[in-house]
C-alpha cells in the first residue's frame, strides 16, 4: 500500500476532482467509484484519492467498503479495478443481449420455473446481486442486497468448495458455524464432507438448512485462476419440489454458471479475490 507521503501522477483518462471538503459521504463514494472505473486502470490508491478529490485516508475506508461489497477489485501492488458486482450491474442494463447476465438468468429461470438467485462472495457471507421469482405462488424470503451465510446456502457452499483447505478451515475458526435450522450443519467435520461431496458432483444443496422448506441447489462462478467470485443458484419449496427433481437442474445450473464467468470476471488476477484479506 502506497505511503501517505507518495505523490503520484494522476493517470491518463482519471481526471482530476473537486475540493477535498465538497460533497456528502455518498458523493465522495460515488467519486471514488468513478475514478476507479476511469480509462486506464487499475489505479494506485493516490490517483484515485486525487481524481476523486478526497483524502488518501478517506478514500482508503471508501476503497475498502466498495472491495468488501464486490464493487471494486483489489489487484496487485495495492491498485484497484472495477469488481465483479459493479460489472454485473452494467451487464444488466445490458440484459437483452444474448450473452447478458439478464439473458442467461432468465433462460435458467424459464428453463426450471424455479426462482434463481445470483450472488457474489463478500467476505464472510454472500450478496444477492439479482433475484428472478419463479413460476409458483409462493415468494421466499430472499431479497436483492441480502447477506447470507456461507455454510449454510447453495452458492455459499458451491464457494467454499473452491477456497483451498487451509482458508476453508481459517474462516469456520473465525466465525463458527451458527445453527439457523435443525439441518445447519454446525461441526466443522459434517461441512468438510459436504464440500468434497460438491467438489465431486459440481454443483451444492441447502436442504433447508438455511430456511425450513427451503430447498436449493447451488453453483460456484469461477474466474480463469478457479477461484469463485460468486454463485448461481435454483431455489425451491420442499413441499412441491422433492430433492431428485431439484437435482435434475444441474445441468442447467452448471451451464448457467460457465456462461456468467465471463461476465462476472473477465480480468480475473490469480490470488486476487473480495478482500476477506490482502491475499485473497
Amino acid at each position: 500500500m502506497p505511503t501517505n507521503g507518495e505523490e503520484d501522477p494522476v493517470p491518463g483518462g482519471v481526471r482530476a476532482g473537486r475540493s477535498s471538503a465538497a460533497g456528502s459521504a455518498a458523493e465522495k463514494s460515488l467519486r471514488v467509484l468513478e475514478a476507479v472505473a476511469a480509462p486506464g486502470g487499475p489505479h494506485r490508491l493516490t490517483d484515485v484519492a486525487a481524481a476523486a478529490a478526497v483524502p488518501k485516508s478517506s478514500a482508503f475506508r471508501i476503497l475498502a467498503s466498495l472491495v468488501d461489497q464486490g464493487f471494486v477489485r483489489q489487484e496487485p501492488e495495492s491498485r484497484y479495478g472495477v469488481g465483479p458486482r459493479l460489472r454485473a450491474l452494467s451487464a444488466l442494463v445490458d440484459g437483452g443481449q444474448p450473452a447478458g447476465i439478464g439473458r442467461i438468468l432468465g433462460e435458467l429461470q424459464r428453463s426450471t420455473g424455479q426462482t434463481v438467485h445470483l450472488a457474489l462472495h463478500t467476505g464472510e457471507t454472500i450478496t444477492y446481486i439479482r433475484k428472478l421469482e419463479g413460476d409458483q405462488p409462493f415468494r421466499t424470503a430472499s431479497r436483492v442486497g441480502l447477506r447470507m451465510p456461507l455454510h449454510t446456502t447453495a452458492i455459499g457452499k458451491a464457494v467454499l468448495a473452491h477456497l483451498p483447505a487451509g482458508e476453508v478451515a481459517e474462516r469456520v475458526a473465525a466465525t463458527g458455524l451458527p445453527r439457523r435450522t435443525p439441518n445447519t450443519l454446525t461441526t466443522p467435520q459434517a461441512l468438510y464432507a459436504q464440500l468434497e461431496a460438491v467438489r465431486s458432483r459440481g454443483y451444492a444443496l441447502d436442504d433447508e438448512e438455511n430456511e425450513p422448506t427451503i430447498r436449493c441447489i447451488g453453483a460456484a462462478v469461477l474466474g480463469p485462476s478457479g477461484r469463485p467470485v460468486g454463485g448461481v443458484s435454483v431455489t425451491t419449496v420442499t413441499f412441491l419440489v422433492p430433492r431428485e427433481e431439484i437435482e435434475s437442474y444441474a445441468p442447467a445450473l452448471r451451464a448457467a454458471a460457465e456462461a456468467l464467468a465471463p461476465l462476472l470476471c473477465p480480468r480475473w488476477v490469480p490470488g486476487i479475490g473480495l478482500r476477506e484479506n490482502s491475499s485473497d
